[in-house]
C-alpha cells in the first residue's frame, strides 16, 4: 500500500511538473513603445481567453524599445516604429512577418474645461503655441517617440528656439498629461493613445503636414520560443477585432 501511494505521488509530481513546463512554454513575450500600451492592455486579455496562451508585455520609449530589439533582447513579438532598416538588418526579426498594426498621431490636450484653440492648420498651431504660457510633452532625450516627433514639428514651424522658455519636459505621455490636468502646463502634447487622464480634454490631432502619424509595426522574433504562437498573437493584433480597439484609442488601424 505504501509502495502504491509513493508511486502515485511520484506520478502526480511528474504530471504537475510537465503541466508547469507547458504553461511556461505557452507564455508569449512582447515589447512595444508606450504609444501601444493602452491598446495592448485591452487586446491581450481577450487573446489570452481565446487561445489559452499567456502574454507578458513590456513597454517603453519608442527609441529605447527599438534599441532593445536591435541588440537582440529576447522577445517573441517586437513592435517597433519606422524606420525599420536597422531592425531588419539586425537579424533579430523575421523580415517576412512584418505586419502594420496601427498608426497614432500626436495630439493636443488642455486642462478639463479650458478653452480649446483652433489647431486645424499649421499656422493655427503656431499661433496657439506662441500664445501659450507653458507647453509640456514627453522628454525626447529619453527616446519618447512623441517627444521626438514634436521636436520635429517645432522645427517645421520655425519656433523651436522661441518656445524653449515655455517648455516643461515630462516623463512619458502620462507625465505630460498629468502636468496639464494639475494646471502646471497650459498645453500638453503626446500620442492620442496616451491621453487617458480624466483631468484633461483632448483638442485633437496635429495637422499631418507638420506631424505625420507614427506607425507601429509588429514582427515575429528570430528568438521566439514558439514561432507559431508568436504569429498567432501578431495575427490577432492586426485583426478587424483589434482594429476596432485601435480606433477607440484614437489610433488608425494599419490594415
Amino acid at each position: 500500500m505504501k509502495k502504491y501511494l509513493l508511486s502515485s505521488v511520484v506520478v502526480l509530481a511528474l504530471l504537475l511538473g510537465n503541466s508547469f513546463s507547458v504553461r511556461a512554454q505557452g507564455e508569449i513575450t512582447v515589447i512595444a513603445p508606450g504609444g501601444a500600451k493602452a491598446a495592448l492592455d485591452q487586446l491581450i486579455p481577450d487573446f489570452e481567453r481565446k487561445t489559452g496562451y499567456k502574454v507578458k508585455a513590456t513597454t517603453g520609449s519608442g527609441l529605447g524599445t527599438k534599441k532593445q530589439v536591435i541588440q537582440g533582447d529576447a522577445f517573441d513579438v517586437p513592435i517597433v516604429q519606422p524606420p525599420l532598416a536597422e531592425v531588419i538588418a539586425s537579424g533579430n526579426v523575421v523580415a517576412s512577418t512584418e505586419t502594420p498594426l496601427a498608426s497614432v498621431a500626436v495630439g493636443v490636450a488642455v486642462r478639463k474645461g479650458a478653452p480649446k484653440s483652433d489647431i486645424s492648420t499649421p499656422e493655427a498651431v503656431k499661433r496657439m503655441l506662441l500664445a501659450a504660457k507653458s507647453v509640456t510633452y514627453p522628454n525626447p532625450a529619453g527616446g519618447a517617440a512623441a517627444g521626438v516627433s514634436f521636436n520635429e514639428t517645432l522645427k517645421k514651424l520655425g519656433i523651436a528656439e522661441q518656445l524653449q522658455p515655455k517648455i516643461k519636459l515630462a516623463q512619458g505621455g502620462a507625465g505630460a498629461m498629468e502636468l496639464v490636468a494639475k494646471g502646471e502646463a497650459e498645453i500638453g502634447l503626446t500620442f492620442l493613445s496616451e491621453m487617458s487622464d480624466p483631468g484633461i480634454d483632448v483638442v485633437g490631432p496635429l495637422p499631418r503636414e507638420i506631424s505625420p502619424p507614427t506607425a507601429l509595426v509588429g514582427f515575429v522574433s528570430t528568438h521566439a520560443k514558439d514561432p507559431a504562437a508568436a504569429k498567432a498573437l501578431l495575427d490577432y493584433l492586426s485583426s478587424p477585432e483589434a482594429a476596432a480597439v485601435y480606433k477607440a484609442q484614437g489610433m488608425q488601424p494599419g490594415r
